[in-house]
């Protein structure tokens, strides 16, 4: 059974959409077999695949509505092992025309989880809302990161956030669990950084993964090129902070201690799996990765 692991925050501009990716992408070079569902009816997740929206004529929402089959939704991409179901705005669509079928909450389950026997890992964008679509997604997913800016005001919002969570488990989906929370936007030269920071890793004990993933212009600007920052720019610290995060989701739970990054030096070559090494992500060579230097 694939692990399906929802990147989830109602609030925009936590890097919710960035991790969904880099997350998805790091875990498929480790040579796992991994879908990406885009449930954000903003697309991004799609677009920062490279894959042109416009020329879609299947989405999830006909996955959704029961109007196409998985295996016609479905797009490979240029990183091996990556699939990804794409979304467009027609998406939006999809919480209306749902909302008076019985399964209204369970229909992205019913759609998806048949055909994950093919995956390992499936990584989920869900919408920044906490409607319909955002009850679909923790209906599907066994494990939920929540992305936190090292921002003011990080916490906003966080707790209505957690309660829908724990409704939905006590009344959806009694199997789904935070597998951690993911510090995103952080500047270490900064005392809000530092401070937002200690504050989330005392509101989340033992639930806050160690790599935090830093403000990064080469993160801010691989979208816009169709790619995952592990092929725009592999030596940049953003590259590497998602790497290390993909070294904590495929070791297990997320260490609690320290305060460091997690981000290691980079070689020449992306990381990607060594068959010798289970489960780690480790020294061989994306062919087609383009690395344009830090």
């Amino acid at each position: 059974m694939a692990h399906i692991i929802a990147i989830a925050n109602q609030k925009g501009g936590v890097g919710k959409t960035t991790t969904a990716i880099n997350l998805a992408a790091c875990i498929a070079a480790s040579g796992k077999r991994t879908l990406l569902v885009d449930c954000d009816p903003q697309g991004n997740a799609t677009s920062g695949l490279g894959i042109d929206k416009n020329s879609l004529t299947r989405t999830i929402y006909d996955l959704l509505l029961e109007n196409a089959l998985f295996d016609e939704t479905v797009i490979s991409t240029e990183i091996e092992h990556l699939d990804c179901l794409p979304a467009t705005v027609s998406l939006i669509g999809a919480e209306v025309e749902l909302v008076n079928e019985a399964d209204r909450h369970d229909r992205l389950r019913k759609q998806i989880v048949p055909a994950l026997e093919k995956y390992e890992y499936c990584i989920i964008d869900a919408p920044p809302s906490l409607g319909l679509l955002t009850v679909n997604v923790l209906c599907a997913a066994r494990e939920i990161i929540v992305p936190l800016q090292c921002e003011y005001f990080a916490l906003e919002g966080v707790s209505l956030l957690m309660r829908t969570i724990a409704e939905v488990k006590k009344s959806l989906n009694p199997a789904l669990e935070i597998r951690g929370v993911l510090l995103t936007l952080y500047d270490g030269r900064t005392n809000l950084a530092r401070q937002v920071a200690d504050e989330v890793r005392s509101h989340f004990p033992g639930k806050v993964f160690s790599t935090v993933i830093p403000r990064s212009v080469r993160l801010s600007e691989a979208p816009s090129f169709g790619k995952p920052i592990i092929l725009y720019d592999f030596r940049s610290s953003g590259s590497q902070a998602y790497i290390s995060l993909c070294q904590e989701v495929l070791d297990g739970n997320p260490e609690t201690t320290g305060a460091g990054t997690g981000i290691g030096s980079a070689d020449s070559n992306p990381i990607v799996h060594d068959s010798s090494k289970s489960g780690s992500v480790a020294d061989a060579v994306i062919g087609d990765a383009t690395v344009n230097g830090s």
